[in-house]
């Protein structure tokens, strides 16, 4: 009876050994069948290097040709409108005839009147100096008389001078831009006749933006292009600033002179680009690699032995989609500007293209 319960210990001991021997050897089998973990995917960049050139900071802006020398002619006195020899376009020297505006029926009738006072004057004067002569009045009233006829005489002279029509006449070489009038208009003192403008006082005139409007200085470089010239291009410089804004506007007046020889007219519309800043020698790279981060930093990638590089950067002038880097790469750096959005620094890089800008 002890035989058959040590028999059956036995073979349970065996049965339970052989069950973990191969329990171990299935966990065995599985750990040596593990997949590896997954390695992580490289970003696929697209890269340049920074150059080395210049670059400036510009300012685009619209105006229009305008004369800042222009004459308004007036009328003097009433009259009709006479002898009218200029029209629109017309090219005048200083002194030249423009018009005449009549006024003789009116200083025929004072002459009349003033010849008729003399008349009197001269019949008292010989009057009173026979009374005199004959001691019937004191002698002062003979020069009062004499005081009298010298004054009426004075009268007359003055008007019979101005008799003529008053004659117009240009205050200086320009081309006539309006004429207001025509022959036998009857106008009032002062009444507008014709403009006159002086074509090498034409300047482009320029509103800038209050935010520019302490950037810009006299002599200043301007590249000019015109409507009427698509296809040309012509410098410029800044001939005068206006020393106040526009209450209403907030824009600052600029006057440009064109230096190249162009023929302009008054209302021509032109499109100016201002250099405002330049710097002949720069780090520059495409604006598409600088990224700012949300507290404000400026930073860039770098692609160097297949692993992104972070640099914080400080920036310069951008013009034309280019930024200058004033520190933090250098000339020849290869620079990522594509696939940068969620780089780290060094994240794995898979580069796309590439070259120089």
């Amino acid at each position: 009876m002890r035989h058959k319960i040590f028999k059956t210990i036995m073979v349970g001991i065996l049965v339970v050994g052989a069950v973990f021997a191969v329990r171990g050897i299935s966990s065995s089998q599985k750990e040596t069948a593990a997949p590896p973990p997954p390695q992580k995917k490289a970003e696929e960049v697209r890269v340049v290097s920074a150059a080395r050139s210049g670059i400036a900071r510009s300012l685009d802006l619209t105006g229009s040709v305008e004369p800042y020398r222009i004459a308004q002619v007036a009328s003097p006195a009433e009259g009709p409108v006479m002898n009218l020899r200029v029209w629109e376009g017309d090219r005048v020297q200083s002194g030249d005839l423009l018009l005449a505006v009549g006024r003789k029926k009116g200083i025929d009738a004072l002459i009349v009147a003033l010849r008729e006072d003399l008349k009197k004057e001269e019949d008292n004067f010989k009057r009173i100096q026979t009374l005199v002569q004959a001691d019937a009045l004191p002698g002062e009233q003979l020069d009062l008389a004499r005081s009298n006829l010298e004054k009426a005489k004075s009268q007359l002279i003055k008007a019979e001078e101005t008799m003529g029509d008053y004659s117009i006449v240009a205050p200086w070489a320009g081309v006539v831009s309006r004429v207001k009038v025509k022959d036998g208009d009857f106008v009032g003192p002062r009444a507008p006749l014709i403009e006159i403008y002086d074509p090498r006082s034409l300047v482009i005139r320029v509103a800038v933006p209050e935010a520019f409007s302490a950037q810009i200085r006299n002599e200043m470089p301007i590249q000019v292009t015109l409507d009427a010239f698509p296809d040309a291009v012509f410098r410029a410089r800044v001939l005068r600033l206006y020393p106040y804004l526009d209450a209403r506007m907030r824009t600052r007046t600029l006057e440009a002179k064109v230096t190249d020889p162009v023929d302009l007219l008054p209302g021509m519309f032109a499109r100016l680009k201002l250099q405002l800043e330049a710097v002949a020698d720069a780090v520059i790279v495409p604006i598409e690699a600088v990224i700012v981060t949300p507290r404000g930093k400026r930073v860039a990638f770098i692609a160097k032995e297949g692993k992104a590089l972070r640099r914080e950067v400080v920036t310069g002038i951008e013009e034309g989609g280019k930024i200058q880097i004033i520190e933090g790469i250098s000339a020849g750096e290869v620079v990522i500007v594509s696939g940068n959005e969620k780089l780290t620094d060094g994240t794995e890089l898979q580069v796309r293209g590439g070259g120089s800008q």
